[in-house]
């Protein structure tokens, strides 16, 4: 069994099962049995069924968001919305299995066509930080596309995975279809990962554990999507809304604790308005508010654990701190919103992933140098440039190598575009109309037509 602490208070909420190796393996049996029998169902009653699940998340939104705000720490305004995406992508993923569509392609001498045909048993590993919302963009359009799902949820937050689970019997997916798997990543992942029936890994997590779940699943020529880490930048030039980019700043970076692999924890300013905008960040990062996660005024929860609270603590040894925000004394692993100054790219808080409410602020004089500091990392998650020029933009959005950038916003992810990242930040893209077909297989078929 495993404790699940609640971050905000640091006591005990329950405990859950840690499957072992032989209960792992009797799962993934179970959905490879299940496997066939979900692949040929009748795609309108396979869509049946997602939507099915989609309203039975919708009836639970309240239960569910309240089980993330106790257990992540999640304020209570983003765990409605989290629950809320897991039911938007499996609606948006009901549509598809009506529309999973071949090709027919011209040949000489008969008929060519192509099928789209699930690969079989898909393992989704979870990480902590955002345990509903990567969960459903890993099951749903695998769900759709015919393939059986074992889960792993992340051992400091497996409670909505394992709720989700239990819902979507409720809504009436047949048993063993998906199955979520609590348990160390040392055991349920890792045999996801060289189990032979398991054909496909999805995993979301560090760059180090993302680089080592690639190698394993190499053995077996087994696909892989990684969203691995982040240290996106957001970049702010003189002719932007100065006003509205320092009033979305903390937001962009301090949201869930700043522990977003998304999180924009780069501030690059252009020079001739640094000392500006740092007069208008600074009233901003005061007034986010640190508060108990279950208030609707909350802006951001507690750190998830005291481990992490060490070591987004470590980044700020011998850093130059510009200045603070306020959070909580007493129970919990608070941490306020802080902004340190960078004398330079070696600063060790300006090229690592802090994964913490921490970002670093560094002067750029012009759009080449702007590029060259936003490249100069491994990583190309997100990111986010602020300017009223739009041919900048255009020039910037096309010279930065990330997978998701936004203009004059701080946004990611609508489930109805493609996410993923560029380097070390990953590999595939999830969500979007082309998550789909990576849950699949082309086959090619020609049929010969004689005289």
């Amino acid at each position: 069994m495993t404790e699940v602490i609640n971050p905000s208070t640091g006591a005990v909420l329950t405990t859950v099962p840690s499957l072992d190796l032989t209960a792992t393996d009797a799962a993934i049996a179970g959905a490879q049995r299940a496997f066939p029998a979900w692949r040929d169902l009748a795609p309108g009653d396979r869509a049946r069924l997602l939507r099915r699940f989609a309203a039975v998340v919708d009836e639970h939104i309240e239960e569910l968001a309240l089980l993330e705000v106790r257990n992540a720490g999640h304020t209570i305004g983003n765990a409605c919305w989290e629950a809320g995406n897991v039911r938007d992508v499996l609606n948006y993923y009901a549509g598809a299995p009506e529309r999973l569509s071949g090709r027919q392609i011209p040949v000489a001498g008969g008929i060519d066509v192509t099928f789209h045909e699930p690969l079989g048993v898909v393992g989704i590993i979870v990480p902590w930080n955002f345990p509903m919302p990567i969960a459903g963009w890993g099951f749903a359009p695998a769900l759709a596309a015919g393939n059986t799902v074992v889960l792993k949820p992340a051992e400091l937050t497996p409670l909505t995975a394992i709720r989700l689970g239990e819902l979507a019997l409720e809504a009436g997916l047949p048993e063993d279809v998906f199955q979520v798997l609590p348990g160390k990543g040392s055991v349920v992942g890792q045999r996801f990962v060289t189990h032979p029936a398991v054909r496909k890994v999805c995993f979301t997590g560090s760059t180090e554990v993302g680089k080592s779940i690639m190698a394993g699943c190499a053995e077996q020529v087994k696909r892989v999507t990684l969203e691995l880490g982040g240290k996106s930048s957001n970049i702010i030039f003189a002719d932007a809304d100065l006003e509205a980019a320092a009033a979305a700043a903390p937001g962009a970076v301090f949201d869930n604790a700043g522990q977003d692999c998304c999180a924009r924890s780069r501030l690059l300013v252009e020079s001739s308005v640094f000392d500006k905008f740092l007069s208008l960040l600074e009233p901003a990062v005061q007034q986010f508010r640190v508060l108990d996660p279950s208030s609707e005024m909350s802006e951001m929860g507690p750190l998830i654990s005291s481990g992490q609270r060490e070591t987004v603590s470590s980044y700020l040894d011998g850093a130059d701190v510009a200045f603070r925000g306020s959070a909580p004394d007493g129970d919990g692993w608070w941490f306020p919103p802080t902004v340190l100054l960078a004398g330079g790219v070696t600063d060790r808080h300006w090229r690592e992933e802090i994964f913490g409410p921490v970002v670093s602020v560094l002067p750029f004089r012009d759009e080449a140098e702007a590029v060259r500091l936003a490249n100069d990392t491994e990583y190309g998650l997100s990111g986010s440039i602020w300017t009223r020029d739009v041919g900048r933009a255009l020039r910037m959005s096309r010279a930065v190598e990330t997978g998701a950038l936004s203009v004059n916003s701080n946004s990611s992810v609508r489930y109805w575009t493609p996410f993923g990242g560029m380097k070390q930040s990953g590999l595939g893209r999830e969500l979007g109309p082309d998550a789909l077909l990576s849950f699949t297989d082309v086959k090619n078929v020609f049929l010969a037509m004689g005289e």
